[in-house]
């Protein structure tokens, strides 16, 4: 084999190592961050082939997507004195390739940053809080979790590691095994204590209310016994005024029409009675 053929052989692979050790390619859901003797000078997001300065660029992998981080269950003492086991998970990603790798430079460094975060931030805030605010599902669960996940993310900001934290939340809060039967016993009876100091004071109330409303009935009936006395005798008193008017226009008419009042009286039920054929009121009563 001559030696220009050599040498053309040689230049082909040269040529061909080159170009191979030129080219690098993005995927999805990947960062590509180029170094130049180990300093990044270049973040590659968009997906495809690419190409870098042989022996002199190097190309590293970074996670484009959101990850999840579950951390190691730990035991923290709540205000209320209760020993808990908290398990929680973090939601995160990568948001600067260049500051995580002059920072965490590995995506399992990055990890351990972010579990001394939460831990820390962790036993930080719960030891103020009572454990039956800590178990609540639907009040302070959400607080917790929100104010958890702003200030591991402030934290992790400006300690500038390139990370975003999305979410962290408390995944699960057990008793220890040893604990569970004497909190459970205790959280009953402070429930049966709670139930019935309420039924104590809405017995109480119940008495108020009640003594309340029959004063109020009393009150009622005796303004309305005086209404009607007074309504009473002011229509006796307005009869007797129209009874005087009328008896006072004819007066002998007024004798009769009492005479005949007194016949229906004196002679319901048909009694047997006895008077002198001449006296006036026989004779009016035989119409004489």
């Amino acid at each position: 084999m001559s030696k220009k053929s050599i040498l053309t052989t040689v230049g082909v692979l040269v040529f061909l190592i080159l170009g191979f050790t030129s080219m690098y390619v993005v995927k999805e859901g990947e960062y590509k961050v180029v170094l130049k003797f180990g300093e990044a000078v270049r973040v590659v997001e968009d997906p495809g082939l690419h190409f870098k300065i042989p022996f002199i660029e190097s190309v590293s992998k970074l996670p484009k997507y959101q990850m999840m981080y579950r951390s190691q269950q730990t035991q923290i003492l709540t205000k209320d004195k209760k020993p808990i086991l908290v398990d929680n998970y973090t939601v995160w990603r990568i948001d600067d390739p260049e500051k995580f790798l002059k920072t965490a430079k590995t995506v399992s460094a990055g990890v351990k940053r972010i579990d001394e975060t939460v831990y820390n931030t962790v036993r930080a805030k719960l030891p103020a809080i009572n454990y039956e605010n800590i178990i609540s599902e639907n009040t302070e669960r959400g607080n917790i979790n929100d104010e958890i996940t702003r200030e591991v993310a402030a934290t992790l900001s400006g300690d500038n590691y390139g990370i975003e934290v999305i979410d962290v939340r408390i995944k699960r809060t057990d008793l220890p095994d040893a604990n569970k039967e004497s909190v459970y016993n205790r959280m009953i009876s402070e429930r049966q204590s709670i139930a019935a100091r309420y039924l104590s004071e809405g017995d109480e109330e119940s008495k108020k209310v009640t003594s309340k409303a029959d004063r109020q009935a009393t009150e009622l009936l005796a303004q309305a016994e005086a209404d009607a006395k007074k309504i009473i005798a002011e229509g006796e008193q307005q009869a007797a005024k129209i009874y005087n008017e009328s008896y006072g226009k004819d007066p002998e008419f007024y004798s009769f029409y009492r005479t005949l009042q007194s016949y229906v009286t004196t002679l319901n039920n048909e009694p047997v009675i006895l008077m002198p054929i001449d006296s006036p009121y026989t004779r009016i009563l035989l119409g004489q």
